[in-house]
């Protein structure tokens, strides 16, 4: 059974820093390295929007009001990928929930229960 699980969210001051963890079990180092990996976040009310996602060829890619400030990466020796924040401002509170999907040879997206991440003014 595949499972997402994430840490490091938590209260911050504006203009602090958090680096959440999504740590992956049930899938194979080599199958991992596979996986198109993302963060999304969440607040009351609106969509869910992607965050910052990284490719399987290591391609990276932000919304824009994250460029510059977060960054992803990923460890797939470890099958664990990280969201490093920084500068935070208090319109980046949100739940954050991780996310791995790929789509050959069948479309499969595996979701984390999500960490609160608060960004106090």
């Amino acid at each position: 059974q595949v499972r997402l699980v994430e840490s490091g969210g938590g209260l911050v001051q504006a203009g602090g820093s958090l680096r959440l963890s999504c740590t992956t079990t049930g899938i194979a180092q080599n199958i991992f390295a596979l996986y198109t990996l993302g963060w999304y976040r969440q607040v009351p009310g609106k969509e869910r929007e992607l965050v910052a996602s990284v490719a399987d060829f290591g391609t990276e890619a932000y919304t824009d009001s994250v460029k510059g400030r977060f960054t992803i990466s990923r460890d797939d020796a470890e099958t664990t990928f990280y969201l490093q924040m920084n500068s935070l401002k208090p319109e980046d509170t949100a739940v954050y929930y991780c996310n791995a999907r790929r789509s050959i040879p069948i479309p499969l997206t595996y979701w984390g229960q999500g960490t609160q991440v608060t960004v106090s003014s």
